[in-house]
């Protein structure tokens, strides 16, 4: 048999014994005297998508069908398939409900609802008593009414109809202030009813307001038309204005268009002039140039002497190995051989083969030129040394000493060479070498290497000899400066 379920905390109820042998005429007494529940009001729509929403709605509902689902259920089914969708809830098995017995023992304010002695309740196999299903259905039928006649949905626990009458009596107070509120607030209108002196005077204010709106209606005419005259002022005077401006943007047009002519003729102008000072500074930098300056930059560092940074001597405390020194050899002869080109001096008995760092000097055949008392033809002379033998032993640097013997020779040529050209220019200064050179000393130093201790004269004569080779390197620029080129300009 079915069993009725707490409609709020979904506990199962006993139903009053009084409940269970109602006759229709009793039936009907609680019927009738179920209150009825009045239709509540609609509120109207705060916005037109609100009513438009309750137009459909409207709408819908007046061609509505029957319902799928009915609110309850007949009394032959069970509870838990009247319980609303919405609820969330645990089907529990009936082994794991408690006896009736004990919710009697825990819940005293339950078992008031099942007097002992009051229905025709049959046991059961397990000891509890149930109700037939059509005092069942004529129960529900009852609480149906009753639900349908309220917004409470019946049947309801004792627990929670107590909870219910807390929250009604809870809504009842905030009824009764509003209540006193709205007579208080009657009260205070009643007793704010105006005299009869006031009256008078509020029609006297009348008036005099009503005579002030005339007088302001009058003068507001007046203003209205001396408006409408103004703006036919306004009228003539914007056409006017339209004339001012046509003329005035015919004006502009023609000054932007001189501006932009004349802005064209000044960047073009400007643009020659800045192309006329480039070519310019290009023409000055260039005459300032010296090509065999800036290939050969002969110098000093400390007791050496350097070529392009090129170290050419060696001292027991400044080591210099011998790749640099072999290399600034190399640039020497490389720098003689081009002035002598510049200067188109033929070095009778000598050939220089510049050839960096294995520089050689080679004697030609059938020359009475000798070097170091050698009267071999045809001989090769390094300008270079491997370094496998120590500075000191000078006899065994043989071929490098002729070398450097033979570079002086030909630096002697060169340098006569120029003080003779130099004495044949109209006006110009009879040049002389910075050091004399002869065979092979230069100055007063040999360019030999040698014995020990001889690393400073080397390197002194070293020094001298790149000073003899700045000074031919200066003439043959002053003479490059001089020389007029094809067109006829310096």
């Amino acid at each position: 048999m079915s069993q009725l379920i707490c409609q709020k905390c979904r506990t199962p109820l006993r139903i009053d014994g009084t409940l269970e042998d109602l006759n229709p005429a009793s039936f009907k007494i609680l019927a009738d005297a179920a209150p009825t529940l009045q239709p509540k009001s609609q509120e109207a729509p705060r916005s037109a998508a609100a009513k438009e929403r309750r137009q459909q709605y409207g709408e819908a509902s007046q061609h509505a069908g029957a319902p799928i689902h009915k609110r309850r259920l007949s009394s032959g089914q069970k509870a838990q398939e009247r319980m609303r969708p919405d609820m969330s809830y645990v089907m529990l098995t009936e082994s794991q409900i408690a006896p009736e017995r004990q919710d009697q023992a825990t819940s005293p304010t339950k078992a008031k609802l099942a007097p002992p002695a009051a229905s025709k309740a049959t046991n059961s196999s397990d000891g509890k008593k149930t109700i037939n299903s059509a005092d069942l259905e004529q129960t529900m039928k009852l609480f149906e009414i009753l639900s349908a006649r309220s917004d409470i949905d019946h049947p309801i626990c004792i627990e929670c109809t107590e909870l219910l009458l807390e929250g009604l009596q809870k809504r009842q107070a905030a009824v009764t202030r509003e209540r006193d509120a709205y007579v208080q607030f009657l009260k205070q209108a009643q007793e704010d009813v105006p005299t009869d002196e006031e009256k008078a005077k509020t029609k006297k204010d009348l008036e005099e307001a009503q005579r002030r709106e005339k007088q302001a209606l009058d003068e507001l005419e007046a203003l209205e038309a001396e408006k409408a005259r103004m703006e036919d002022e306004i009228a003539a005077l914007d056409a006017e204005a339209e004339d001012l401006d046509e003329e005035e943007e015919k004006f502009w047009r023609e000054r932007n268009a001189f501006t932009a002519e004349l802005t064209a003729f000044q960047e073009e102008r400007d643009s020659l002039q800045n192309q006329l000072a480039h070519d310019t500074k290009l023409l000055e930098s260039l005459q300032r140039t010296n090509v065999y300056n800036d290939t050969f930059c002969i110098g000093h560092d400390g007791f050496f002497g350097t070529i392009n940074g090129l170290r050419l001597g060696r001292l027991p405390d400044h080591p210099v190995d011998w790749a640099e020194i072999n290399a600034a050899w190399g640039q020497v002869l490389l720098l003689t051989a081009i002035v002598a080109d510049k200067e188109k001096c033929n070095l009778r008995g000598w050939k220089l083969h510049p050839m960096g760092s294995t520089s050689k000097i080679e004697k030609i055949e059938g020359s009475d030129q000798s070097t170091n008392g050698n009267k071999s033809k045809g001989a090769m002379y390094e300008l270079y040394s491997s370094g496998d033998v120590p500075l000191s032993f000078g006899f065994l640097h043989r071929s490098f000493d002729s070398g450097m013997v033979a570079f002086l020779d030909c630096l002697r040529q060169l340098g006569e060479h120029v003080e003779r050209m130099s004495s044949r220019a109209p006006g110009g200064a009879s040049l002389a070498m910075p050091y004399a050179i002869a065979k092979d000393r230069i100055g007063d130093v040999s360019i030999k290497l040698g014995n020990f201790g001889q690393e400073e004269q080397w390197t002194k004569a070293c020094k001298y000899t790149l000073t003899c080779c700045k000074f031919l390197l200066a003439h043959a620029s002053h003479v490059a400066d001089e020389s007029p080129d094809p067109k006829g300009t310096r």
